[in-house]
This record gives structure tokens, C-alpha cells and sequence, in this order.
């Protein structure tokens, strides 16, 4: 599954700007997953860069969508991607690493089942 079907199977619409940091957000952790390690101070700036904008911007628009998604979008999916019960809305870095953790587990699962 690719990032964008993801965040549209998560009710995030392709109208708010943060979509588009998150799609481009994963596939930078897509390919170096160090990015996880420091999402404020190197993949957001990463982003804000790419997008010509600001880092503050980026993390605001995330957290937007990010509060799309848990009030009016998929928070089932989103809890059953995650893998554990979520009680309240997941900060920026931890809704992006359950995305990430997701989407190198189907990347994986395709992997292999391509090759039998």
C-alpha cells in the first residue's frame, strides 16, 4: 500500500496541506528511517524545506491532519494499524512512525509474496 491510499483510507483529504507533508514525510522514511529517530528537528525541516516553508508551518499542518483523521476521519484503522489501544489523538512523530512501521510491513509482506 502506498502512502497516499493510506491517508486517504484514513479520512485525510487531499485538500489539506498537511497530506501532502505526510506523503512526502513517509516516503523520506521510506527510504532512511533515521528520520524517525528525529522528526521535529531533521524530518520536518526536510519537508519545510522541500515545500518551501517553514518548520513550524509543517508540524501545525500535520498535527491538523492528524486531528483529522481522529475526529472526523478512520481512528478505527488507524488503532488497528497501530496495534494498541490509543486513548487520546497521537503526537506528530508517533502517527507517523505507525504509519511508517505499516506501510515497510505491507512493503515487506509484497516483497515475499512476490517472490514465491
Amino acid at each position: 500500500m502506498k502512502s497516499r491510499s493510506l491517508l486517504l483510507s484514513l479520512g485525510i483529504h487531499t485538500t489539506l496541506k498537511g497530506f501532502r507533508y505526510l506523503q512526502y514525510a513517509l516516503e523520506l522514511c521510506m527510504q532512511d528511517e533515521d528520520y524517525l529517530l528525529l522528526v521535529h528537528k531533521w524530518l520536518c525541516m526536510d519537508v519545510a524545506t522541500h515545500f518551501h516553508t517553514t518548520q513550524g508551518n509543517v508540524e501545525n499542518c500535520i498535527r491538523t491532519a492528524i486531528s483529522h483523521c481522529w475526529h472526523k476521519g478512520n481512528r478505527k484503522l488507524l488503532i488497528q494499524i497501530a496495534g494498541y489501544d490509543m486513548e487520546k489523538q497521537p503526537p506528530n512523530g508517533e502517527f507517523i512512525d505507525i504509519l511508517y512501521s505499516y506501510l515497510k510491513l505491507k512493503s515487506l509482506e509484497e516483497k515475499g509474496s512476490a517472490q514465491t
